[in-house]
């Protein structure tokens, strides 16, 4: 048995039953993503995929962290900064959580004054969000300095308890910042587009859509929220646990 599904032109087509009809309809984009530009879908397909990988990474700190038997550092002694000489657990990060989760606001803002062409309004709410993202980068590389200078913390080696603690600290911290760090520089990218009224006058180059729409900047929103969410695995994994 068959179905059957109207196309644009008037015409009918037979959509089988069962596995075979889902896989021609994707396939066909006949419904699955009739109303979904393509920049859209595809980067909902890359945060799939990039959800996988840092998955993978925290499963596999998770797994260190229960087996090893050499005592795992506390974050909260580690991640300490000494204000008038007494150090206050966490600050740093803690600030720096701030800062992203404060940038997902204004990154939403600017989508919405997107939907409205709000020219003016969305480019300075990207640029409020680079400069969020930026400055996370900034405090992110103070941490390591610390960690490498001070602590003499290495990728190989841990002077205050298991070797693992620093191959995984920067394995996930570095990739996570190399993350913010892209999404800074396309934000910068996009609010320059967006200033001078090149998505208004469908100007052609890099990152276009069509005239009047602000498209990139919503899949730059996509990808600035999954950042920021993954941040917040990373905080409660790494520094709470």
């Amino acid at each position: 048995m068959t179905q059957t599904t109207q196309t644009e032109t008037g015409h009918s087509l037979a959509m089988p039953d069962g596995m075979q009809g889902f896989v021609k309809d994707w396939s066909s984009d006949q419904r699955a993503f009739k109303n979904v530009p393509w920049g859209k879908a595809m980067m909902w397909i890359f945060l799939l995929s990039d959800t996988f990988i840092f998955s993978c990474f925290l499963l596999s700190y998770m797994t260190v962290r229960m087996s090893t038997t050499v005592p795992w550092p506390n974050p909260s002694e580690v991640f300490a900064l000494s204000f008038g000489g007494d150090p206050i657990p966490l600050i740093l990060i803690a600030i720096m959580t701030f800062i992203l989760i404060s940038s997902s606001g204004t990154m939403a803002m600017a989508v919405m004054f997107g939907y409205k062409r709000d020219r003016r309004k969305t480019a300075i709410l990207m640029l409020v969000t680079a400069l969020f993202g930026a400055s996370f980068v900034g405090m992110q590389a103070f941490e390591w300095t610390k960690l490498i200078v001070d602590e003499g913390v290495r990728p190989w080696s841990n002077p205050m308890g298991a070797a693992q603690f620093g191959s995984i600290f920067f394995m996930i911290t570095g990739f996570h910042g190399f993350h913010v760090s892209v999404g800074v520089i396309f934000l910068f990218a996009i609010a320059r587009k967006v200033w001078r009224g090149d998505y208004d006058n469908e100007t052609p180059g890099f990152f276009t859509s069509r005239k009047g729409s602000y498209e990139s900047v919503e899949v730059m929103g996509l990808y600035w929220h999954f950042v920021d969410l993954v941040w917040v695995f990373i905080f409660a994994f790494f520094y709470l646990w």
